[in-house]
């Protein structure tokens, strides 16, 4: 372990992180790269970016090859492979059944209802030809029952279910533009999206299943459209089979009876659209203001996606892929539905709650299809943790051969429990850094091409093609070891193509802040190998009396120690520091709360990190309120500590975990005589 103090921000704190810490394993020493000849080959890329991508993009069908690889005549409104045309669609699903994967397993999906036995009762199989023929009946249901056209822009509301990406790719086959929305989300924020995207159509479903609820989804359209206007017609796929679904006639439709008469050998010429031609709007949810509808087009986020699934995943043909992200997300669109389908993967897709019915699911759906590839968060993992080793030992997970970790920074505690415990210290594992607007993967080891010394928590070196770096206030380089402000100093292939509607707020958002450079809005320390430790948003800042504190620091801090499963940390208004850090922890099962516990808790985190660091308060909650993503919620966390309005909780995994919280605050607040 080394302590680093990182002074240029004025923060007055030390951050441990395991910077000398190198993992490498026996499996992967074929890949094994010394970091100065990454780093030697890393540069020739980037200084020659428009060959290097160039070079990649040949390696897909264009059905026109481009005039230009990068247009930065209107910066920073860049555009990639200009002249060149090609479709989505056709990549995924036309040019395998082409081939030998024409009968090759491309989905499997699994429900989440189980027999007594725990066996999964509901079970779906696409090949690619299953796939090609119903991308094709779709598209042509899109086209001509509903005149969805080059342009047209169509809100899916859709849980996981084969449906979804189905719908996404036959969209794309005809040029029209999708907005996913996640199926969580509710009725006002499915309204805001349909608006500002100005959809002509809803594809949704009757429900689905969480954690053995039906959770009914149509009556959230309806109400959404009595605030939407421009909608013209609700297609809804029967996912439960519900008898109960309002249905407006003239404007809504049953799937399967759209579908009927349909024949299964329909063909829908693919449109072979412009390289930057949008493929998809979607939201950004934040926790104030209005979401950014992020762009992304076609030829560009195609050869992004494409790289770093080789990169990054290195798929082979007898892999068995699964990203457990839900498809209303960019990691959903990215690495579920283009990525593994461009490159004829067979992928796993699963409907339900990594723990239900019980801790063991998600390792039993590894053990069942011998998958080899897994792609998660963090959060999911830390939540495995706390239920211990035995869950995830009772299966057979020696298949898996790669593990990345996706959506926010792993604390090097987690990953060095899912390293060893899930990957058999076998596996290449990486903690993967990129975001909605990037459109792909920036920041990541990478076993399919150079893999070099793991280290836990860091996210590794930039991907060749890609320049980023670590700068303080001023835009300068930081040294090595010491916090700044990430920043991405060239254009990537996959990146926003701007804010739906919105070119100022998009200017405004990511280019003002360093003029010439993509801000991401990142905390993040470059070490001495110009490994990049992504430290969590600069806006989820605790400022202590002028001391600026991440909370990603101390829930590090936090889940270090040996009880501790867990933990989110918020700010609260304090009289005389201005804020003060309080904090909501998740034990390991079996370990009982006491007030000796919350006086070790605090005496760690003081020596960790400093005094001005150490939480004014400490509560014990068997649960922490997360969305169904995964993503913990601090919002409402700070919304109970401060008896502020809830706001929306649609998106929560479960709901009793913000009274939870609010009644741990409240017992506290009684011990201290503060009522």
């Amino acid at each position: 372990m080394r302590f680093v103090r990182a002074m240029s921000l004025g923060i007055e704190k030390e951050a441990e992180l395991p910077f000398e810490e190198r993992i490498m394993n026996k499996q992967w020493q074929h890949r094994s790269t010394p970091v100065d000849a990454y780093w030697k080959f890393h540069k020739q890329t980037v200084e020659n970016l428009e060959e290097f991508w160039a070079s990649v993009a040949k390696e897909l069908e264009w059905f026109r090859p481009w005039d230009k690889v990068f247009d930065a005549s209107n910066p920073p409104f860049y555009k990639w492979f200009v002249g060149g045309r090609l479709n989505l669609s056709y990549l995924t699903v036309d040019r395998h059944v082409k081939t030998w994967r024409k009968n090759k397993l491309a989905i499997e999906w699994e429900g989440e209802p189980v027999d007594e036995n725990g066996y999964p009762t509901d079970r779906r199989k696409f090949t690619y030809y299953d796939l090609y023929r119903e991308v094709n009946r779709v598209a042509y249901m899109l086209k001509s029952n509903f005149g969805i056209k080059k342009g047209d822009r169509i809100t899916i509301y859709l849980p996981m279910i084969p449906e979804l990406p189905i719908t996404m790719l036959a969209a794309w086959r005809i040029g029209a533009i999708t907005s996913v929305v996640f199926s969580g989300f509710s009725a006002d924020a499915l309204a805001e999206r349909i608006n500002d995207s100005q959809s002509r159509l809803v594809v949704t479903a009757d429900g689905f299943w969480r954690r053995g609820k039906v959770v009914r989804l149509k009556e959230v359209v309806d109400a959404a459209l009595e605030k939407s206007t421009g909608v013209e017609n609700v297609i809804v796929f029967s996912r439960l089979g519900l008898k109960d679904v309002p249905m407006t006639e003239g404007r809504d439709y049953w799937w399967h009876r759209v579908m009927q008469g349909i024949p299964v050998n329909t063909y829908i010429e693919p449109e072979p659209v412009e390289s930057e031609h949008p493929s998809f709007i979607l939201y950004t949810s934040g926790t104030t203001g209005k979401p950014k509808g992020i762009v992304h087009d076609t030829g560009g986020w195609a050869v992004h996606v494409y790289a770093t699934m080789k990169w990054v995943f290195d798929l082979r043909d007898d892999d068995v892929y699964w990203c457990t992200a839900d498809i209303g997300w960019v990691t959903g669109h990215s690495y579920i539905v283009l990525g593994p389908l461009l490159m004829g993967a067979t992928e796993i897709m699963y409907e339900g709650a990594p723990d239900y019915p019980q801790p063991d699911r998600w390792w039993s759906i590894v053990e069942r299809y011998g998958i080899t590839i897994l792609y998660t968060s963090p959060t999911a993992i830390r939540m495995f943790m706390r239920y211990g080793e035995a869950w995830p030992r009772k299966h057979d997970l020696s298949t898996l051969r790669i593990i990345h970790s996706v959506g926010e920074p792993i604390n090097p505690e987690a990953w060095r429990w899912a390293y060893t415990v899930l990957g058999g210290e076998k596996v290449a594992f990486g903690s993967t850094w990129w975001m909605t607007e990037t459109g792909g993967i920036l920041i990541s080891h990478a076993p399919g091409l150079y893999l070099t010394p793991m280290k836990p928590g860091t996210n590794g070196p930039p991907l060749p093609g890609f320049e980023v770096d670590v700068v303080d206030e001023n835009g300068n380089p930081a040294p090595p070891g010491v916090r700044g402000y990430l920043v991405i100093t060239k254009p990537w292939p996959g990146m926003l193509h701007g804010i739906w509607g919105d070119p100022e707020r998009y200017i405004k958002t990511y280019w003002s802040r360093f003029p010439g450079r993509f801000y991401a809005g990142d905390y993040a320390i470059k070490d001495k190998d110009g490994y990049i430790w992504v430290l969590g948003r600069a806006d989820e800042v605790i400022k202590v009396a002028g001391h600026r504190l991440g909370t990603y620091e101390l829930e590090s801090a936090l889940i270090a120690y040996p009880t501790v499963a867990e933990a989110a940390v918020i700010g609260v208004p304090d009289p005389i520091k201005g804020e003060v850090p309080i904090a909501f922890v998740v034990l390991k099962q079996g370990v009982m709360p006491n007030d000796e516990l919350r006086k070790e808790l605090r005496d760690h985190v003081r020596r960790t990190i400093g005094p001005i660091a150490e939480p004014a308060q400490i509560f014990f909650v068997s649960k922490l309120p997360k969305t169904r993503s995964g993503k913990i919620m601090r919002r409402l966390l700070r919304a109970v500590a401060t008896a502020a309005p809830l706001g929306d909780v649609t998106t929560l995994e479960d709901e009793t975990s913000v009274e939870e919280a609010k009644k741990a605050y409240e017992e506290l607040k009684a011990e201290m005589g503060r009522v």
